[in-house]
């Protein structure tokens, strides 16, 4: 896939999110461009809402990922 290989030249996007309740980091990606990735974040913060994550915060990335996505 072309996310894919972005990602392994470092050019995928990605949000790390950090969260102080439970205390986690997670990795949402990789995205191709910048705008597929905020426009997907929504959900993916909604989601954490859901389970109850207190104090989200993110940042918008552009590096190479691999696991582990949640510390």
């Amino acid at each position: 896939m072309i996310r894919n290989f972005g990602n392994k030249l470092g050019l995928a996007w990605w949000a790390k999110i950090e969260t102080d309740q439970p205390r986690c980091t997670y990795w949402f990606g990789p995205f191709i461009t910048k705008r597929s990735l905020k426009e997907d974040m929504s959900s993916f913060i909604k989601d954490l809402s859901n389970e109850g994550s207190k104090n989200i915060k993110y940042s918008f990335v552009r590096c190479k990922k691999e696991e582990p996505l949640t510390i």
